[in-house]
């Protein structure tokens, strides 16, 4: 049976100090990597959620050993070549895109067949972006119009490549790059600038990856067949999952939150700089650099008068996860807001552009939409009185979460269905915002 929340008031003004599980793209990204390490591997503070236990399931069935629990969680590498499994191995991806696509590039070498499947959400979403590389290197592919499920066999000899990524996606670029890890000679990625993790992750391994820019583009090469030893890892807040709760205390009268070491990757910090320019007050405080990557503590407050925006283009890519939270700031905002070239969104586990567009007409604001771009009329009086009933979402657990904040910080009364979805990314979401003051039944 889907569970179902409602709620019928607004959350009190509060301020709060909190932490956020850790980051869901550098947890599966950890998980990976380690597979590849030789030797044990080890991560602290590790996301604990539905899409992190699918890519270390994934990872046993491909025959590596690990360890989690509440403090840690080790993964025992055996180098790039010791993945061992029999034909036609099953891996369930669930409903993480980010493993089911990244995966592909760690069978570039897979002399057995796997059978790659995923829930009914994931199903749905097109794979020819990562098809496409994949066969190039060499591996055989097999599908019913490139969706999931997908046969793959590698192949004994995986040959570098030239690509030109126009997508800004880095889940297509980090499968080119495990794929290149694994794959003798030189590989080049030609692609627009997006987020960087699996980057980072390399050059902190020492691993030969070189990186310029070009005008709107960048220029990866990597040279492949390298090993690398295990390695251990503190993985720091999530900048998604604090997304909301930035959004929260914006959208809510009085109110402040600190939330303590969170990952401020320039290429994942696109929200703030969007929400900066429209006038809310966000800071980052005690501002580290840990193992590549960028932390620090965030400050959010209560802000009355916001400003639409005219979304700069270049901010899409680092944002993408974060759209359906700014669409509903600009619901509160003062004057238009408009928002171009954000196709992408129509590819994620729903397509959060038709939800995001839907969710703010079932809440009175006019809207404008076309294929790629939305325009919101703000109001900032906007004050709930009806009832509002989300359902038919796909599962996309964004899409939940939004919805909860959205009933918080606007009023009226909400009945929220399959709130299960959250666990993908964010389990203890609701208990979080329970112990802020929020009243959810």
């Amino acid at each position: 049976m889907k569970r179902v929340a409602y709620i019928d008031q607004k959350i009190h003004k509060f301020n709060k100090k909190i932490y956020v599980p850790g980051d869901k793209s550098l947890s599966i990204r950890f998980i990976l990597m380690a597979s590849q390490a030789i030797g044990k591997s080890v991560a602290y503070n590790i996301l604990k959620s539905g899409d992190v236990l699918s890519a270390l399931i994934a990872i046993k069935k491909l025959g590596i050993n690990y360890k989690i629990n509440n403090k840690k969680c080790e993964i025992f590498g055996m180098g790039l070549n010791g993945f061992k499994f029999k034909n036609n191995t099953i891996i369930d991806a669930g409903n993480s895109g980010t493993l089911a696509r990244l995966i592909f590039g760690l069978l570039i070498d897979a002399r057995n067949s796997i059978l790659l499947k995923g829930d009914k959400s994931l199903s749905k979403r097109d794979f020819y972006r990562v098809i496409k590389p994949m066969k190039m290197f060499g591996q055989t592919i097999k599908s019913k119009n490139n969706f999931l499920p997908i046969k793959i066999k590698g192949t004994e000899y995986p040959r570098p490549i030239d690509f030109l990524e126009t997508k800004g996606s880095a889940q297509v670029k980090s499968c080119i790059l495990l794929s290149a890890m694994k794959t003798p000679g030189i590989t080049k990625i030609k692609c627009i600038p997006s987020r960087d993790h699996t980057e980072r992750l390399f050059k902190y391994l020492k691993l030969p990856i070189k990186i310029k820019k070009e005008k709107n583009f960048e220029i990866i090469s990597f040279n492949g067949k390298k090993n690398y030893k295990g390695f251990n890892y503190i993985i720091p807040g999530d900048i998604s999952s604090s997304s909301f709760f930035i959004v929260l205390a914006l959208l809510s009268k009085n109110s402040k939150i600190l939330i303590k070491n969170v990952n401020i990757n320039k290429s994942r910090t696109g929200i703030i700089d969007i929400l900066k320019k429209m006038k809310a007050k966000i800071s980052f405080k005690n501002i580290q650099n840990y193992k590549g990557e960028k932390v620090a503590d965030i400050f959010a407050q209560s802000t009355d008068k916001l400003k639409s925006i005219d979304c700069p283009i270049n901010m899409n890519s680092r944002s993408i996860d974060e759209f359906l939270l700014i669409f509903l700031v600009a619901s509160k905002a003062k004057g238009i807001s408009k928002f171009k070239k954000i196709e992408e969104l129509r590819y994620k586990e729903t397509d959060r552009l038709m939800f995001g567009n839907n969710l703010l007409n079932k809440i009175g604001i006019k809207t404008k939409l076309t294929r790629d771009s939305l325009e919101i009329y703000g109001n900032p009086n906007l004050n709930l009185k009806s009832t509002y009933e989300i359902k038919k979402f796909d599962k996309d657990h964004r899409a939940c979460m939004v919805s909860f904040i959205a009933a918080l910080t606007l009023g009226g009364k909400w009945k929220i269905h399959d709130i299960d979805s959250i666990k993908t990314s964010f389990p203890n979401f609701i208990t979080l915002l329970k112990q802020m003051g929020a009243k959810i039944n």
